[in-house]
C-alpha cells in the first residue's frame, strides 16, 4: 500500500491526478500541469513535499561526523539557519543522495533527504553514527514549498504576525524556527519562496489559508519542469550510485579544502580528478521540433552521450534536458527522438532563473 501525505484527502478533493512517487500516493497535477508551472513562474504556487524526509542530528560529535559524511564541508556553515547543499557518497565516489543540510547550532543540525532513498539514506547514515550523536528521522512532520515571484509575500499573509515577521528577515538559504515551524528559503524552482517544515497536525489548516490567499495548488509534474528548467539534478535521473558528482554537474558541492578532511568518497574523486573526468554534464537545447525524454542518444563531434532528463519546457515553448556526453568544445549536436536525428544545442546550465531566461534561443 502506498504512503500518503497528510493532504491525500484534499489533493483529492480538488481532483488532483494521483500517481505513485517513490511509494507516495501523490498529485501530479490538478488539471493543467502547464498552467501550475506558469503560475509558479509568474505569481505563487504550493506544493506538497511532505514525502521527503527531515532528519536531525544533535550531539558534541555531530559536526565531525557530518564533515566525514558529506562531500561538501559544514565547516563553512557559521550563521544559524544557514544551509548548504551536499552529496552524500559511496566509497567509490558514486552518489547515495543529494541533500540540503542546516546549520542549527554547534550542536545540532537538519537534513532533508529525498522521499526515494530515505531508507537507504537512514541505514548509510545510522550505520556509521558515532558515540555522542542523537538521529531522529522525524515523521512527525509535513513539509509544503511555497514558490514563485510572489510566494513570499503570499505565504506570510496566511501566517501569524509573530511568524510573518520572522520569515520576513530570512535570507537566501537561511532557515528559522518559530515555535515548531523551520522557515526556509530554499526551494527546488529556480524561484524565490519558502520550504515550511510543519506539524502534520497543522499542515491542511495552513494549506487552506494559503489557498485563501491565491497561491496555486501544484503538482509533482510542474516541480519537475520547473527544476528542469532551474537547472538543478534530480535524483536517481541525472546522477545515482553509479556516477559521481564530477561528472553530474555537482563539482560545486565537493569541497577540496582542507586537503586533511577525509571525507567518504574522498580518495576516489581525487583519483578521477587526476585521471580527468570523461564526460561532462551540460544542458541541451532542441532546435527542431519534438520532446526529449531521459536515455534518448546524444551525438557531438567528440561522440555520443545520452539524456539523463529531458522534457518541455512551458517558458522556453522549446524542448530542453541534461545530458552527459564526451568532454569537449562541442556546441552543436544531435540527439536521437524516436528513430529521428534532431538538431540540438548544448547550452551552459540554467535555462531560467527567477523568471528570466539565461540563454539565447
Amino acid at each position: 500500500m502506498m504512503q500518503q501525505t497528510e493532504l491525500n484527502q484534499i489533493h483529492r478533493d480538488a481532483d488532483g491526478k494521483m500517481v505513485d512517487f517513490a511509494g507516495w500516493d501523490m498529485p501530479l497535477h490538478y488539471g493543467s500541469q502547464r498552467d501550475e508551472h506558469h503560475f509558479v513562474r509568474q505569481d505563487a504556487g504550493m506544493f506538497d513535499v511532505s514525502h521527503m524526509t527531515v532528519i536531525d542530528l544533535r550531539g558534541k560529535a555531530v559536526r565531525r561526523f557530518l564533515r566525514h559524511l558529506l562531500a561538501n564541508d559544514v565547516l563553512r556553515l557559521k550563521a544559524p539557519g544557514k544551509a548548504l547543499y551536499s552529496c552524500m557518497l559511496r566509497e567509490d565516489g558514486g552518489v547515495i543522495d543529494d541533500l540540503i543540510v542546516y546549520f542549527i547550532d554547534e550542536q545540532y543540525y537538519r537534513m532533508v533527504v529525498n522521499a526515494g532513498t530515505t531508507e537507504k539514506d537512514v541505514a548509510w547514515i545510522e550505520s556509521r553514527l558515532v558515540d555522542g550523536i542523537d538521529m531522529r528521522v522525524r515523521d512527525d512532520l509535513a513539509m509544503l514549498a511555497i514558490q514563485g515571484p510572489n510566494a513570499r509575500q503570499k505565504a506570510m499573509q496566511a501566517m501569524s504576525e509573530e511568524m510573518a515577521w520572522i520569515a520576513d528577515e530570512i535570507a537566501v538559504f537561511v532557515g528559522a524556527f518559530c515555535d515548531d515551524w523551520f522557515i526556509a528559503r530554499t526551494g527546488y524552482t529556480g524561484e524565490d519562496g519558502f520550504e515550511i517544515t510543519l506539524p502534520e497536525t497543522e499542515v491542511a489548516d495552513f494549506w487552506s489559508a494559503l489557498v485563501r490567499e491565491s497561491v496555486k495548488p501544484c503538482g509533482l509534474g510542474a516541480r519537475d519542469t520547473l527544476r528542469l528548467e532551474a537547472g538543478m539534478n534530480l535524483y536517481g535521473m541525472d546522477m545515482d550510485e553509479s556516477t559521481s558528482p564530477l561528472e553530474s554537474g555537482l563539482g560545486r558541492t565537493v569541497a577540496w579544502e582542507p586537503a586533511e578532511r577525509g571525507f567518504i568518497g574522498r580518495e576516489a574523486l581525487e583519483q578521477q580528478e587526476a585521471k580527468g573526468v570523461e564526460r561532462r554534464f551540460a544542458g541541451i537545447l532542441l532546435e527542431d521540433k519534438g520532446v526529449m525524454r531521459a536515455h534518448q542518444k546524444v551525438l557531438t563531434t567528440e561522440g555520443h552521450g545520452e539524456l539523463t532528463s529531458g522534457g518541455f519546457s512551458p517558458t522556453l515553448n522549446r524542448s530542453i534536458g541534461f545530458a552527459r556526453i564526451p568532454k569537449g568544445d562541442s556546441v552543436a549536436c544531435d540527439v536521437e527522438v524516436r528513430g529521428k536525428r534532431l538538431k540540438a544545442r548544448i547550452v551552459k546550465l540554467p535555462f531560467v532563473r527567477n523568471g528570466k531566461i539565461c540563454i539565447e534561443l
